[in-house]
């Protein structure tokens, strides 16, 4: 080959990187905007969670109705609101649309942090822009962050402060190795911590990196400094970003994570239970140790709907492999690792994993990882084959989990309104002297609290909260310190609403609602209280284009003689 001729291809090879390099500027920017256009495709988020609490925690903080109400989002009412302020104020305030296009647009932002991610751990060469790109994107169409665009879930949001701390520690590695780098292990320990504060299942992360920065090469001693400086840091960004709700629930209640944990500080407004959500843990070690085959199989052992990732045994096989070459080439593969930051995205993505699934192992609280599970299989391969076949093997098996993801379901979507939610609620005469009780935790009414007057108070009756006898004396205060009228919130039927109902429609929808007055007699029965069923009024709700009824019927008191 002459001299000629290898210019030529370097000149050629330095064109080709130019225009990759133009497209990476252009696509940090551009892709978030696709994914704001992709939320809208998928239409507006009507999930189960939003019904419950998402829009009502929000409404409750802003209007002064913490302690006024008593769990109407059942015990979700007491989860910290700050993550929801965002959705609920863009669709207050904007069209139903734009608001769901802007959040697609903000989880759409991950694509910048894992693209950042890979040119950090990625060598330099003619084709690094054009890979990283590549594998940021696939990252994003994972099926828990492609179920959650757009959505209130909390998880895509709290991901961009996982993620941005996560890529802090390792574009900054050198001097956090070097001990000059302590403000950098607060800031990025800071951000861990906001993920923590704001959705609390966050915490695992937090203390995986904590712990992934004692592999971090330099003195023994200055490896767990950094460590305890990142989880001050950790610390910090909690009482920022959830201090202040912690502090409110501690006053209110007695307890700073109201009603979970209460098993420790037995508020008298719940049981001393734990209070936690142990259905989708594997069942003994056999579970355990085959995990993401099972759950690749059977989506439904880790998730209300089917989430089928199959990219999760893929790494599970990696991993297993980068453990074998380790202890049979063990000198060889530790300097190898040791000479690059890709060890400690290896070690925090091994210990995320071990936590979440002895603690949760539910599978949309892995979002961070899954979004990063397409470089780490990557980078896995790299290390174990010769670079080409590594590239094609990766290839096809990224293809095969991007197919299986194609049968993602959806937590709940609703066909776009401009009014994104709302009702038509009858007037009530007397709100602050008034109450009204919601009876089921499914369909959840939360959101329909919000459309109510502030004033007037709620509290929910048979729901998930764990009522104590403390709880069922403070129903009997709210009722005995309000002049009434007093009303029941019960699911209803539209076609008890509409105009013109076929007879058949209509009466099956009335057979509907007596089944639910009759569920709902006993639960008042057991306060006191007496469902006055003639008096029940239709009202019109939705949320988009979907419809959600409900019925408003009078109440009555007992030890007041009605």
């Amino acid at each position: 080959m002459t001299t000629t001729t290898l210019a030529h291809d370097t000149a050629a090879d330095a064109a080709r990187e130019q225009r990759w390099d133009r497209l990476w500027r252009r696509a940090l920017w551009a892709v978030p905007l696709c994914f704001g256009l992709l939320s809208l495709l998928l239409r507006q988020d009507s999930n189960w969670d939003l019904r419950n609490y998402h829009l009502y925690n929000p409404f409750a903080l802003l209007n002064g109705k913490i302690g006024l109400d008593l769990a109407p989002a059942q015990m979700q009412t007491y989860f910290n609101p700050a993550i929801d302020l965002l959705y609920y104020g863009l669709v207050k305030t904007l069209p139903g649309p734009l608001a769901g296009f802007l959040m697609g647009v903000l989880h759409g932002l991950n694509f910048v942090l894992v693209a950042l991610l890979a040119r950090a751990l990625l060598p330099p060469g003619p084709a690094r822009s054009k890979l990283c790109l590549g594998l940021a994107l696939a990252g994003m169409f994972g099926p828990a962050f492609v179920s959650e665009l757009g959505n209130t879930m909390g998880d895509n949001l709290t991901a961009l402060f996982v993620l941005s701390s996560l890529l802090l520690v390792v574009h900054y590695r050198g001097r956090l190795a070097d001990g000059g780098g302590a403000g950098l292990a607060v800031a990025a320990g800071l951000l861990a911590g906001i993920a923590t504060g704001l959705k609390l299942t966050n915490a695992m992360y937090a203390l995986a990196l904590c712990l992934a920065l004692l592999v971090l090469p330099g003195a023994p001693l200055r490896r767990p400094r950094t460590s305890v400086v990142f989880g001050l840091g950790v610390l910090a960004g909690i009482a920022l970003s959830g201090g202040f709700w912690y502090w409110k629930m501690w006053t209110l209640f007695g307890n700073p994570l109201f009603p979970q944990f209460n098993a420790i500080f037995h508020s008298p407004l719940a049981l001393p239970i734990g209070v936690g959500d142990m259905r989708f843990l594997p069942q003994g070690l056999g579970d355990k140790l085959l995990w993401p085959f099972i759950f690749a199989l059977d989506p439904l052992r880790i998730s209300e709907i089917r989430l089928t990732a199959l990219i999760w045994p893929m790494l599970y096989v990696g991993f297993a492999l980068l453990a074998a070459h380790a202890l049979l080439r063990r000198r060889a593969a530790t300097a190898a690792a040791s000479a690059t930051p890709v060890r400690l995205l290896w070690v925090f993505v091994v210990l995320s994993y071990l936590i979440w699934l002895n603690l949760f192992s539910i599978y949309r609280y892995l979002v961070p990882l899954e979004l990063l599970a397409p470089l780490v299989l990557w980078l896995i391969a790299q290390h174990l084959l010769p670079g080409r076949l590594a590239a094609r093997i990766v290839g096809v098996l990224l293809v095969l989990a991007f197919a299986a993801s194609l049968h993602t379901q959806s937590w709940g979507r609703a066909g776009w309104a401009r009014e994104a939610y709302g009702a038509q609620v009858p007037a009530i005469a007397n709100p602050a002297q008034s109450m009204v009780f919601t009876l089921h935790s499914d369909p959840p009414m939360g959101w329909l609290v919000t459309l109510f007057p502030a004033d007037l108070a709620f509290a929910a009756l048979g729901s998930n909260f764990p009522e104590s006898e403390g709880y069922r004396e403070r129903v009997a205060q709210m009722v005995a310190a309000r002049s009434g009228p007093l009303y029941v919130l019960l699911k209803g039927d539209r076609a008890l609403s509409d105009p013109a109902p076929t007879p058949a429609r209509r009466a099956a929808a009335e057979a509907t609602v007596r089944a639910g007055w009759e569920r709902a007699r006993p639960l008042l029965q057991a306060h006191g209280l007496a469902l006055d069923s003639a008096g029940c009024t239709d009202h019109r709700a939705w949320i988009g284009r979907n419809r959600m009824d409900f019925q408003l019927c009078p109440v009555s008191a007992a030890a007041r003689g009605r």
